[in-house]
């Protein structure tokens, strides 16, 4: 087998990463076909994880009722969410749609099994939040999978987790990390929506990465 990315193929995977967009809007009602999504989940089931103790599992959602509790719930944190600001800033909020949670034809919400692997796991003995951060490394897989066959996903984060835990049944030891919105789009944007429309600019590498060590701060002596 050989391992080595050609030139080709090292182009086309950062077109598909750099292509990847949070998706609120722009959804079609077009079903997601079973061996599409199989591609999707078995890519996110391939992410890196502490000790190999794969913590994830995937809830699929199509129902219209069970979409209907999560958007509910989503619209009661949203207006919380929306008070924190003020001025242009909490009109601008306001003016973003922010979920497409009834929109898209399908959600997946991934979930973290904290006692897979057992009480000791290998690499969370001194970091135990290391099987969340590896579940997340699975929404990202999933994200550029679903990039790759030009299907839109929307991560609904203003929700609170208990409502999550309700709607789903979810027991003690299992905790909700991505709530996701699954479906093709008509277009995807060249940026971020959020950039397009000024709530934020991407910042610039060079401002992020420090050689060595966290940068000192001057200290203010006359």
């Amino acid at each position: 087998m050989n391992d080595t990315i050609s030139a080709a193929e090292r182009a086309s995977f950062y077109k598909v990463l750099y292509g990847r967009r949070d998706v609120r809007s722009a959804f079609l009602p077009d079903p997601i076909a079973d061996d599409c999504l199989l591609r999707i989940l078995q890519a996110a089931h391939h992410a890196p994880s502490v000790g190999l103790s794969q913590p994830w599992n995937f809830i699929t959602v199509t129902r219209l009722d069970t979409r209907q509790q999560v958007f509910n719930a989503f619209c009661e944190a949203n207006n919380e969410a929306q008070q924190l600001f003020t001025g242009d800033r909490k009109e601008k909020y306001a003016s973003l749609k922010l979920q497409g949670i009834l929109d898209a034809p399908m959600n997946v919400l991934v979930t973290c099994d904290r006692t897979r692997g057992g009480s000791i796991v290998l690499g969370k003995t001194h970091q135990p939040e290391m099987d969340k951060y590896s579940t997340v490394c699975a929404v990202q897989n999933l994200w550029l999978a679903a990039r790759s066959e030009n299907i839109g996903v929307g991560w609904v984060s203003i929700i609170r987790p208990e409502s999550l835990v309700d709607i789903f049944g979810l027991p003690a030891h299992v905790v909700p990390i991505a709530y996701l919105c699954l479906g093709y789009v008509k277009h995807f944007d060249d940026q971020p929506e959020l950039q397009i429309k000024g709530w934020e600019q991407r910042t610039s590498l060079k401002d992020l990465v420090f050689p060595e060590r966290w940068p000192s701060i001057p200290s203010d002596k006359s």
